[in-house]
């Protein structure tokens, strides 16, 4: 992390500290404990690794300090989006929470999840308590903020959500499909990924005063950052390096993913399609199927889509035109996270 990225993740981490202290009462304890787990911040495992890098909100507030920073300042101010930041944070930890109980995931970030330890119910109620606690934090920020800005920011994180259960539907309806293509792949992560990725940066723009050309840019960025990472996270999924992405590269295939790759070999309709209709893969089988997929080109393909995805969220970034120190922090950011190796 660099000087600024420190200060801001800092101060996201004490404002959500914040938020959740709302319920540190004796009565609700318990429903304490279980937020401050699955934050990452209390129980066996937690601490960095398992609080994750908050990369969502240090867009808020990235593109946000971009805008604002001039000749003078080469730092723009950012502190006053912070409750937005949190805002979008717990937002997607709602989203963790529920996605974890739906798809019967037993682990995230090597723990066990809150579904696990206390039960679904309590888990489906965990989620709910987070959506409302970020809801309520965007409205921290009056006084600090126009209030059409503000309005409009909530308005914007609403919809998002919405978009975030239309991909969570549709990747769930997925499964039991059985005539997916290509095409039914960029509705279902623009949802699920892009939709809160974008979000993030065009709240940043918002809260900043930006025109509506230059808002537009950030959420562009925003979409196609997210398309390229989920692109490229399903690429690591099954030829990435156990030891730098965390988990097995068998599971995608195993759990049978309707990954991109996936689905650009199914539409082939060669070798890889004709084992896929035969059931479920072995263990053993998951080498020799990744071959396959190379053989056919679908790895090529897929990281041609992977590029291209790329190109436009840098293209898009640049059209943003970010400032300062924050605006090479976004550039370097985005390298980073769209040149993760294989």
């Amino acid at each position: 992390m660099t000087d600024l990225t420190k200060q801001m993740f800092n101060a996201i981490e004490n404002d959500l500290q914040h938020q959740l202290a709302q319920l540190d009462h004796k009565h609700t304890q318990e429903y304490f404990n279980m937020l401050s787990y699955h934050m990452g911040w209390t129980g066996d495992g937690s601490g960095p690794e398992a609080t994750g890098k908050r990369l969502r909100p240090l867009l808020v507030l990235l593109s946000k300090a971009s805008i604002l920073a001039n000749e003078k300042e080469e730092i723009g101010e950012w502190e006053s989006a912070v409750p937005a930041a949190s805002a979008i944070e717990l937002i997607h930890n709602f989203s963790l929470i529920h996605d974890d109980i739906q798809d019967r995931s037993e682990k995230r970030r090597g723990r066990n999840t809150v579904w696990t330890k206390w039960g679904i119910p309590q888990g489906i109620n965990a989620g709910d308590g987070l959506f409302v606690l970020a809801n309520l934090s965007v409205f921290k920020m009056s006084g600090k903020h126009p209030s059409d800005r503000i309005n409009r920011v909530s308005e914007l994180i609403q919809k998002t959500c919405l978009d975030l259960t239309r991909g969570q539907f549709m990747d769930i309806s997925y499964e039991t499909r059985t005539d997916l293509t290509v095409e039914n792949y960029w509705p279902m992560i623009s949802g699920k990924t892009a939709a809160l990725i974008s979000c993030c940066t065009a709240i940043g723009a918002i809260l900043a005063g930006a025109d509506e050309s230059t808002i537009e840019a950030f959420q562009s960025y925003g979409q196609y950052l997210g398309l390229a990472f989920q692109v490229q996270d399903d690429i690591l999924g099954i030829w990435g390096k156990e030891e730098k992405t965390g988990k097995s590269i068998a599971s995608d295939l195993i759990e049978r993913k309707k990954s991109l790759p996936v689905l650009i070999s199914l539409e082939k309709k060669g070798e890889f399609y004709e084992r896929w209709q035969k059931g479920a893969f072995k263990p053993e089988e998951i080498r020799e199927l990744s071959e396959l997929l190379v053989r056919d080109g679908t790895l090529l393909k897929a990281t041609e889509i992977a590029e291209q995805m790329t190109d436009l969220a840098i293209n898009n970034l640049r059209m943003a035109n970010p400032r300062g120190v924050a605006g090479k922090i976004l550039f370097d950011m985005t390298d980073k996270l769209l040149n993760r190796e294989h």
